[in-house]
């Protein structure tokens, strides 16, 4: 069963540098925007770490992305996601922070851009309570998710909410390598029919 949905953002970093020639370009003359990109993921795994949340770049973007070139411009998008609303801020400005400090030292520019920030969604925790309670393998666990569901939408609309989940033994998702064995699926169908019947008492 599910408690509550992290709060999530989406975040837009827009590094930009000079373009010139891998080749003929000083070291020590460049304005290297991936550098400026490169220690700000670095300080998004830290922050993340040391604040026991999350914090991810997973798409980047860069411009003239040649072999040979010094970007001109990289565009990197952070997913960020925290236990509280104000953990995802303080998490948020204190990457922006480091990357500001880290673009004034390589001669780049940074813009941060919020492009989604979704709040933290409690569900019904009397629903939840009283699903998750006095089963014959004893009480189901009540655990808050970090990952955005659509039953979020409809809990923030004000609709009694819960969250049944089926076990996923290797714990990964967002990949090939996601399953859910057909025992555990089928443990899962029965749950919800466990859950109808309770509801409609």
């Amino acid at each position: 069963m599910a408690s509550e949905i992290w709060p999530h953002g989406r975040y837009r970093f827009d590094f930009t540098g000079a373009a010139n020639h891998a080749g003929s370009t000083r070291m020590e003359d460049r304005q290297d925007p991936m550098l400026t990109y490169a220690m700000t993921a670095l300080a998004a795994n830290k922050q993340a770490r040391l604040a026991g949340q999350r914090a991810t770049f997973g798409r980047v973007e860069v411009a003239p992305n040649g072999t040979n070139a010094i970007p001109s411009r990289v565009t990197a998008w952070l997913d960020a996601r925290c236990s509280t609303d104000a953990g995802l801020a303080s998490l948020v400005e204190a990457i922006s922070g480091q990357a500001t400090d880290r673009a004034d030292r390589d001669g780049t520019s940074l813009r941060v851009t919020a492009e989604s920030v979704s709040a933290s969604v409690a569900f019904d925790a009397s629903m939840a309570a009283r699903l998750a309670a006095d089963h014959e393998g004893g009480d189901w666990p009540v655990i808050p998710t970090q990952a955005g569901h659509d039953a979020g939408i409809l809990s923030a609309a004000g609709v009694p909410t819960a969250m049944l989940f089926v076990r996923n033994p290797t714990g990964v998702s967002h990949s090939p390598e996601e399953h859910a064995s057909m025992p555990d699926c089928l443990v899962g169908v029965s749950a919800l029919a466990d859950t109808l019947e309770r509801l409609a008492r």
